[in-house]
């Protein structure tokens, strides 16, 4: 049976971005880890700000906020990769959400771009920027697929500030 507590009603602006973020967090989302190469090494962040955009051409979107230390080297790349993550990869979403170079211990390499790519995920997408657009705290990256990978399994989901998988109904 649904919850049939009533909806809070708000206007969001000042002061009430915990309300809005937690009516956003409303939307359950996969999780990625997006990676990119920067002079002084590997870089990843954890975003669940990814969607697909479109078929032909292929090409899909994410947004890093501009208030992440990480923003300038993504702001900046060129080529970047997206990975979604698997139900059993919370770890490794949870590494990259607190660390840019949470790379020891998991198996990576590099594609043919230079762009550190994280193996096993459950897809990838290994991406060419080809616009950017405002997005009021966070830019708007558009990019080209250039090589896609997948595989099966169960997602990692992000629903409500946490990680959880999925129920088949």
């Amino acid at each position: 049976m649904p919850d049939t507590a009533a909806n809070e009603s708000f206007t969001p602006g000042p002061g009430q971005e915990r309300a809005l973020r937690d009516a956003l967090g409303r939307f359950g989302t996969g999780v990625t880890v997006v990676t990119c190469a920067t002079a002084t090494g590997p870089l990843g962040i954890t975003a669940n700000s990814f969607a697909s955009v479109s078929l032909d051409p292929p090409l899909v979107l994410w947004s890093p906020a501009k208030n992440s230390s990480r923003y300038p080297f993504y702001a900046a790349a060129r080529h970047f990769a997206v990975h979604v993550m698997g139900a059993e990869q919370s770890a490794i979403s949870q590494g990259f959400a607190r660390s840019g170079d949470a790379f020891d211990g998991i198996d990576w390499s590099e594609n043919a771009e230079g762009v550190p790519v994280i193996a096993g995920c459950l897809a990838r997408f290994d991406c060419e920027k080809v616009a950017e657009h405002e997005g009021g705290d966070h830019l708007i990256v558009v990019a080209r697929v250039l090589r896609a990978e997948a595989r099966d399994g169960p997602p990692l989901l992000f629903y409500s500030g946490r990680y959880g998988g999925f129920a088949e109904g």
